[in-house]
């Protein structure tokens, strides 16, 4: 946890945002794998992280705007808990890391959001993501879970974005020990890649430096020889001499903050002459989003930038032809760049994406593309001072994606299909930084770049 004032500062600043009602923070809880007793590891939902501090299953936390009281909602460890678990802190001592004296047993709870209810006082709620977080509120506020969505707090929803989207200076130390433990993540993984061992090998052992600082994985590891696939979880290839291995993968501190990143490279240990066109094309596409990612600018800007330098490498190698501009205004380049730049990123990988991407990531100012490819741009909203972002551009070749587009003559005037289907069987390349907005502009986080040109990742896997 964080000092205590941290999380008093963070409700006081909410309060100020919402006008009235009870703000109800529904904790998580334990997930069975298979039995009740057998439970996946525990990640506390982020906003009551954030607001709360305390990384413990069955807490709820409950904001009373016009009564000015804050309350966690929990019960007492007892003798059986503490035959299995040891001696636990009481609710009381664990209220008061947070800043909060008052304390209830969790049967309360229902009892305290029934009588505002009675009283025709609005319960804020964000939108739950979990199954089992449903049937409680379901429950608690008699509200069937088929329409719980519509009745989650807007207000509340815009207040948490506006207060979590630019991080405070000790939620950037945490995603900077994410991003060095990403960087022990990623350098291992290409130490170990040669032909003729399989995927999981890597990823596992990648992934305990993850649990060896003390944390964990930031999502489920990317890794594949087959780099044209988006997100592949198998790992059972057996590398081959001649393919490009992605590796997309982060950690996650034990505070829940996260890192994010990918790197693409030759299964021989060396780059091809052809593996190396493209992936100076992508570097060159990361390079330049983060020299112009800056406050003020649109990140929708920033990919559309992106693109177009996609788009003139391609062009350079003979994949693509025509005008450029008018190319990636058309959407050509999606057929080799089908997602978007980048996302926010924090408490969550993807930050605050349970709360709708329309908030998060878009606002009044601009709204989502309906384009094919840009339509997955994730965050296209005006970058501010101390927001955290992914800069991924990639370039894929997707063997029924050309066929489709070939099919259908789409943006033929801007590809060569002939040239294109000669990279049928080439994969893909994606690589992937994390940033943060300074006053002028950006800077990766991390103590060092995980290595990224050509010299930098032979010598790497030389190792």
């Amino acid at each position: 946890m964080f000092e205590t004032g941290i999380y008093v500062n963070r409700r006081n600043s909410l309060r100020s945002l919402i006008s009235s009602g009870v703000v109800l923070f529904l904790g998580n809880t334990e997930s069975p794998v298979n039995y009740a007793g057998n439970a996946y590891r525990f990640r506390q939902d982020s906003n009551f992280l954030y607001f709360f501090g305390l990384n413990l299953p069955q807490l709820a936390g409950v904001i009373d705007i016009e009564e000015g009281t804050d309350c966690i909602y929990g019960n007492d460890p007892d003798i059986e808990d503490i035959i299995w678990s040891g001696n636990l802190p009481s609710m009381e001592q664990l209220a008061a890391k947070a800043g909060i004296s008052s304390v209830s047993p969790r049967r309360d709870l229902k009892i305290k959001l029934l009588s505002a209810i009675r009283k025709g006082r609005k319960i804020h709620f964000a939108p739950p993501y979990r199954g089992d977080s449903k049937i409680i509120l379901s429950d608690l506020l008699g509200i069937r879970i088929a329409e719980l969505g519509n009745y989650s707090s807007k207000a509340l929803i815009k207040s948490i974005v506006q207060l979590r989207s630019e991080k405070e200076a000790c939620e950037v130390e945490e995603i900077e020990r994410a991003c060095d433990t990403g960087y022990e993540m990623h350098t291992l993984a290409m130490r170990l890649c040669k032909p003729g061992i399989f995927e999981y090998q890597i990823t596992g052992a990648m992934e305990g430096i993850a649990g060896a600082a003390n944390g964990m994985t930031s999502f489920p590891s990317i890794q594949s020889q087959n780099s044209e696939i988006l997100h592949n979880h198998s790992h059972n290839n057996i590398l081959q001499a001649g393919k490009m291995m992605v590796t997309d993968a982060g950690a996650e501190t034990c505070a829940g903050y996260a890192s994010d990143f990918t790197r693409t490279i030759p299964v021989d240990g060396k780059f091809t002459s052809r593996q190396l066109d493209i992936y100076n094309t992508v570097l060159a596409a990361n390079n330049l989003a983060q020299r112009i990612s800056k406050p003020g600018k649109l990140y929708y800007d920033v990919h559309l930038a992106a693109a177009k330098t996609v788009a003139e490498g391609l062009k350079n190698i003979g994949l693509m032809k025509g005008n450029v501009d008018d190319a990636v205004q058309s959407g050509a380049h999606a057929l080799f760049f089908p997602h978007g730049l980048g996302h926010m990123m924090g408490l969550d990988v993807h930050d605050m994406e349970d709360l709708g991407e329309k908030y998060v990531g878009y606002d009044d100012e601009i709204q989502r593309s309906t384009q094919f490819g840009t339509a997955n741009l994730r965050l296209g909203r005006r970058l501010k001072k101390n927001f955290v972002l992914t800069v991924e551009p990639g370039i894929y070749f997707i063997p029924a994606l050309i066929a489709k587009w070939k099919s259908e003559k789409i943006n033929s005037s801007f590809i060569n299909f002939q040239k294109v289907e000669e990279y049928i069987d080439f994969g893909g390349i994606r690589l992937e930084d994390n940033i943060i907005i300074t006053d002028e502009g950006c800077r990766r986080l991390g103590k060092k770049r995980i290595p990224i040109t050509k010299e930098e990742v032979e010598e790497e896997m030389s190792k």
